[in-house]
């Protein structure tokens, strides 16, 4: 038997095939499912003017349940539109709310309904507003700007890229930079002034209804006060003060003195007038025609919501009154 010689290489044996091992730390990605992109509206050019135009007179508390109603103000819109009533016309808008009993949801319920205030003319209808409420014994006319409100040009949406536009806006809002989170620094009587603050507006070409009012509010000085209205036309002091006295409203240990009381405010009411007279007289022997043609020919637009199904109807609700000072609106949307 031969044995194999030295050193000779020994028949090569075919090598295994090594299996390979998947990586068990990679995961195989399943796919996504296709998602239709959102589809947002487009935001119109001025669907925020409303929000813009400043509620005068309404309580802090109150501007969420004001601003959380989808509201829709689209007819405010449509009117600075092309073929609009107010189109490249100069405008000055200011925003009040009138709390009203409507029927909403499942009920009845007081809503405070937004209304905007649209003045046609050539200059800011007023700097001032006025201060007037029960509590208050006399009316205050004070500049606009110790409320920290302003007339601030509005820019539509497309135009807020630029600068330019920002120097030929037609449409000026009522604003007011008081902060909400600082009425916590304010006294309550400051505070208070913004509820009773409502939009001035002075016209000397027409009778002030203070020329005509015979009404003076009275608050006698009691703890708590006596207030009441006395119709210095109308009532007759004497009988007046015996139903206070009979109700109980007034100790009867008060009665002279209640009487003397009310007989200088009503001096007091008449002194006004007269003098408010004399200064309308004054302001239009003054007034130069410019500012007398533009004041004839001055309009007053009231806007209320528009009716969707996310708004409560308020079809009976709408009227032309705005304020002491404005008056009635000549145009109620």
């Amino acid at each position: 038997m031969k044995r194999p010689r030295k050193g000779a290489a020994s028949a090569s044996l075919p090598q295994a095939k090594v299996a390979e091992v998947p990586n068990k730390g990679r995961k195989r990605k399943s796919p996504k499912p296709h998602v239709e992109p959102e589809v947002l509206p487009d935001k119109r050019n001025l669907e925020d003017l409303w929000k813009k135009a400043f509620p005068v007179g309404t309580e802090w508390d109150q501007l969420d349940d004001v601003y959380n109603v989808k509201w829709d103000f689209t007819n405010l819109e449509n009117v600075f539109e092309e073929g609009g009533e107010l189109y490249e016309k100069k405008v000055y808008l200011f925003g009040c709310t009138e709390p009203q009993l409507v029927y909403w949801k499942d009920g009845q319920k007081v809503m405070c309904i937004p209304v905007v205030v649209a003045v046609v003319s050539p200059f800011p209808p007023s700097d001032k507003v006025g201060l007037k409420s029960i509590q208050r014994e006399k009316e205050e006319i004070i500049p606009m700007k110790k409320m920290k409100m302003t007339w601030a040009p509005y820019i539509p949406e497309e135009n807020r890229q630029s600068q330019v536009e920002r120097l030929k806006s037609n449409i000026f809002t009522m604003t007011c930079t008081q902060r909400r989170a600082a009425l916590k620094h304010l006294k309550l009587e400051r505070i208070k002034e913004y509820e009773y603050c409502l939009p001035y507006f002075y016209q000397p070409l027409k009778e002030d209804e203070l020329e005509q009012d015979t009404i003076v509010t009275i608050v006698y000085p009691m703890e708590p006060p006596v207030i009441c209205e006395f119709d210095w036309e109308l009532d007759d002091l004497e009988e007046f003060t015996d139903d206070m006295i009979t109700n109980e409203v007034l100790p009867e240990d008060q009665k002279n003195a209640f009487k003397e009381f009310v007989k200088g405010q009503v001096r007091e009411s008449k002194k006004k007038q007269r003098e408010v007279k004399e200064a309308r007289k004054k302001a239009i022997k003054e007034m130069d025609e410019a500012t007398k043609t533009a004041l004839e020919n001055m309009r007053f637009y009231k806007f209320y919501p528009v009716q969707t199904p996310d708004t409560p109807d308020i079809s009976d609700v709408k009227v032309p009154f705005i304020n002491r000072y404005y008056g009635k609106a000549h145009m109620v949307l």
